[in-house]
């Protein structure tokens, strides 16, 4: 049976979770979402009052945590810290006002790059990100990075946290993911860019399915391509 990984990167608001899930779920694959580790350390370092921009301590505390994700039947992810579901508390937006901080620490990000490596070791996987591609899987078969117009990625976040109970302003989603965006394409460690030899995929006029199937397309050329080489 022949390992075939696939990355999905992109900046935030272009569906890469909700692709993720969707593609995972058709192929039977493991969905791998890695924001919602950096997400995890981010929560739990608030709950225990450790500095956000301490280094060192974000790495001891990424040491004694346990982080675990579960698929559920109807496709949905639970998240878990140390054995309590936090699929909820790591989505709120103090979380992701926060996220970057910690994302931009290289000693954090070697930390949880191993740990992501290891959940996909030996694993058909759709992994999303902002570095899966590009740090966490270089190797992987078939690299996709999704991207949108900010102000329709917006529209998506917006609605996104209304269904949640958050009445967040337009414009303060607009600014917080164009900080986002900045923050993430100028870190000196893994820097937000598709790898060279991703597909980009501009998800702006397309709905959910037609994003799955576009990506599904691509992932039966990348597969034939392997047939044909073993």
């Amino acid at each position: 049976m022949i390992l075939i990984q696939i990355t999905i990167d992109g900046p935030a608001g272009a569906g890469k979770s909700t692709i993720a899930k969707m593609i995972a779920k058709r192929l039977g694959f493991i969905h791998i979402d890695t924001g919602a580790i950096y997400r995890v350390i981010t929560y739990i370092a608030m709950q225990q009052n450790v500095c956000l921009d301490n280094e060192d301590a974000l790495v001891q505390l990424i040491a004694s945590t346990k982080i675990d994700m579960e698929q559920q039947a109807e496709g949905e992810q639970k998240v878990f810290c140390n054995n309590i579901d936090v699929s909820k508390e790591i989505r709120d937006p103090i979380i992701s006002k926060n996220v970057s901080r910690v994302a931009v620490l290289p000693k954090v990000r070697q930390e949880l790059v191993r740990m992501q490596r290891e959940l996909a070791q030996d694993k058909n996987v759709v992994m999303d990100g902002r570095d899966a591609g590009t740090v966490i899987l270089p190797h992987a078969e078939c690299k996709i990075f999704l991207t949108a117009s900010l102000e329709e990625r917006t529209y998506r976040r917006y609605l996104e946290l209304k269904q949640r109970g958050y009445n967040d302003e337009l414009e303060f989603v607009k600014k917080d993911l164009a900080r986002r965006d900045y923050i993430d394409e100028n870190r000196k460690t893994s820097p937000l860019k598709p790898a060279q030899d991703a597909v980009i995929v501009d998800t702006t006029c397309l709905g959910p399915e037609e994003v799955v199937q576009e990506i599904l397309r691509i992932y039966q050329e990348k597969k034939e391509a392997l047939n044909n080489v073993l």
